[in-house]
């Protein structure tokens, strides 16, 4: 089999809290590939990072006294925490707030509007006049005006998975202040997603064999192929001040990318960090058609990751490359229900360790779990404790001992070598193509079996 070299993140969790579970699913996925693909023999470099910008972050900071820089940098010394404790493989941990997500980000920019994809022009936003400040997509609710879902956020509608303005919302409010905002017009810089050529790209991109799971292509090519209100829109990339985030760079007016345009350019600077480290040429390993770029992301993500990203990565042309994978799971919920830390039906990682859980436990309980397509997973105490003592103590746990007694005493504590119809050779092939396409839960169902 030829080696293959792997350029593998997972997405960006925003630093303005702790990890919660539904990282931590994220993270055990991708790290159980990657050990997958080490084990047969490839090249990978496993990066993360904190996604650290935003109007969330600044106000978060303004609230607890802090400077978003203190802030952020905070938040970052509690992440290896969890990271460790979970055994997770992270080649490298970054953040988007660093000198390399600022080259990158700012090259992008620049590159995009050399190629004529970037164009300015007034826009009306929403602003609010307690706080002074224009208001961020996500600091303003109101009626969805696409289904009529009431309290949805100024970017996306949570419940029909509509992308819109934030001028679109019926009866908007801040959350800030709860004020009406009102609408004031500024210059604002723009994407051209809707160019006839991006719009050619992105079809061929999402039709690749393989690329993505079906589900994934589906919901891709409802907006890529929306007509009216639905039609593909060009992308807003910046921000006003105050703004905690990257300057838009070769303009004297003070304009700030938008934190989803820094964000994915986050795997790149983490990677360029890492190549740093190691003594690696950065450019040369990203733009090598032999490096596959591989994300594993979940479904309230998609959007971004399988539009606005390639579409930029294509037109920012070499070094950048377009994603060979983009791998999207479901949520996480807690009995059925979803997360919520009002209701308490969250769980904290944290907590699972503090209070001695083995960590292994939850990582076979999440593998056994999963599988390949965008479907959601469901965490069940009385369910985690049956597989727990059934599986791992019951069956691993119990084999193992008994084996250890029989084969010292037996034969002082020497084995032979596996017999060519050994059950467990003659299943090899299977159980990897399984994991290779991330079907965790079945290839540990065939494992079970053959204990």
């Amino acid at each position: 089999m030829a080696s293959r070299r792997l350029f593998v993140t997972t997405a960006l969790p925003y630093a303005n809290a702790p990890f919660h579970i539904g990282h931590m699913m994220e993270y055990i996925q991708a790290d159980i590939w990657v050990r997958f693909q080490r084990m047969q023999g490839h090249e990978v470099h496993f990066m993360g990072a904190d996604d650290a910008h935003g109007a969330p972050i600044m106000l978060a900071a303004e609230s607890a006294g802090k400077s978003p820089e203190l802030f952020v940098a905070e938040i970052a010394r509690g992440r290896g925490r969890y990271l460790e404790g979970f055994h997770l493989g992270f080649d490298n941990w970054h953040s988007t707030h660093s000198a390399e997500n600022t080259e990158l980000s700012q090259d992008i920019y620049r590159r995009l509007k050399a190629a004529g994809l970037v164009y300015v022009k007034p826009v009306e936003q929403f602003y609010d006049p307690v706080k002074g400040i224009f208001l961020a997509d996500r600091y303003i609710k109101g009626e969805c005006p696409n289904c009529g879902a009431k309290d949805q956020y100024g970017d996306a509608c949570e419940n029909c998975g509509t992308v819109y303005t934030a001028t679109e919302l019926k009866n908007p409010y801040s959350t800030l202040s709860g004020a009406a905002p009102v609408l004031k017009s500024s210059e604002h810089h723009f994407f051209r997603l809707s160019d006839p050529k991006c719009r050619a790209f992105l079809k061929q991109w999402l039709e690749a064999p393989g690329r993505l799971q079906p589900q994934v292509v589906n919901k891709a090519k409802e907006w890529l192929e929306g007509t009216g209100e639905r039609a593909l829109a060009d992308w807003d990339i910046s921000r006003d001040p105050p703004y905690f985030g990257i300057r838009i760079p070769d303009i004297e007016e003070e304009k700030y990318l938008y934190v989803w345009l820094d964000a994915p350019v986050g795997y790149l600077a983490s990677f360029k960090n890492y190549c740093a480290k190691k003594g690696l040429d950065f450019e040369k390993l990203l733009q090598d058609p032999k490096t596959e770029q591989v994300h594993f992301i979940g479904k309230d993500i998609i959007y971004f990751h399988t539009l606005f990203w390639p579409a930029m990565l294509k037109y920012a042309g070499e070094p950048y490359k377009v994603p060979d994978h983009v791998y999207v799971h479901g949520f996480i919920t807690v009995s059925g229900d979803k997360m919520s830390k009002s209701r308490g039906t969250g769980i904290s990682p944290l907590r699972y360790l503090e209070i001695g859980m083995n960590p292994e436990w939850l990582r076979y309980y999440i593998a056994a779990k999963l599988n390949a397509n965008v479907e959601d997973l469901d965490f069940n105490p009385d369910d985690f404790m049956a597989r727990v003592n059934s599986d791992l103590v019951g069956k691993y746990v119990n084999i193992a001992s008994r084996c250890a007694v029989f084969i010292n005493r037996k034969f002082g504590g020497r084995l032979a070598a596996a017999p060519q119809d050994f059950a467990f050779s003659a299943k090899a092939g299977e159980i990897a193509a399984l994991y290779e396409q991330r079907e965790f839960g079945k290839a540990l169902r065939e494992i079970m079996a053959l204990a």
